[in-house]
């Protein structure tokens, strides 16, 4: 019975989101139209892999005040879980709390953090024609910088669609200064460049930059970015 009355609260709270989020999102810049949230779904549905970045002892980049990444790439993951569970999607997360999935008796931080990231792939490749989303937040030495960037390799054909769809959901529904384009990565994104599947890792924003931070730092701004990345994974896998 618990489960069930989560389901209906978490239900309630998507359609709400997509009711109010063509008003919220004009506030900041958005024109007022309808934005899709119930795809009618013709085919198979891939299941979908979310990656919280970071977590436990490794906290990742933080804001100016000392908020650390690692619990607003969760909360976003979190938020983006329930959507697409509502809407049908089998999904899976390399963690749904503030820990490393590091293996037990592995000594030493970079030990640990090596253990976790083989971990997080391994999650990564586990369903055959999955696609995964990796979330974190960005920083750099100059404030001014702020946006969403999408982060993606060569190592699978359908990367660079999925990251070109996000990171213009971005620019539609939050960021109408993001000029950004979308960034072709390296093995030292260890995820995106080894991950067998679709993958993106998903630069929220900055939380270098102090606006952009006060902003990633509310839930309300956080169930935004959540539904803007359902929104692009939705487009990728039915076109709408």
């Amino acid at each position: 019975m618990k489960k069930i009355k989560r389901k209906i609260i978490v239900g309630a709270l998507v359609l709400a989101t997509a009711v109010a989020v063509p008003t919220a999102f004009s506030l900041i810049g958005r024109s007022n139209e309808a934005v899709p949230v119930i795809a009618d779904y013709t085919q198979q549905k891939p299941v979908i892999i979310l990656d919280a970045g970071h977590g436990g002892i490794d906290g990742g980049c933080s804001t100016a005040d000392g908020v650390p990444e690692k619990g607003i790439n969760l909360n976003i993951l979190l938020t983006l879980r329930d959507m697409l569970e509502i809407n049908g999607y089998e999904v899976k997360v390399t963690r749904d709390s503030d820990k490393s999935i590091h293996d037990k008796g592995i000594e030493g931080i970079a030990n640990q953090k090596s253990s976790d990231m083989d971990n997080r792939l391994e999650i990564f490749n586990s369903e055959p024609d999955a696609v995964c989303i990796s979330i974190h937040q960005n920083q750099f030495t100059d404030p001014k910088y702020s946006g969403a960037q999408m982060f993606y390799s060569d190592s699978n054909n359908s990367n660079e669609q999925l990251a070109g769809i996000l990171q213009k959901k971005f620019a539609e529904y939050l960021q109408p200064e993001n000029t950004r384009e979308i960034k072709l990565c390296g093995k030292e994104l260890f995820l995106c460049y080894y991950s067998d599947n679709p993958t993106v890792m998903v630069e929220c924003g900055f939380l270098s930059n102090p606006e952009e931070a006060e902003l990633l730092k509310t839930e309300e701004y956080q169930r935004k970015v959540a539904f803007t990345i359902f929104s692009g994974l939705n487009e990728f896998i039915c076109g709408k």
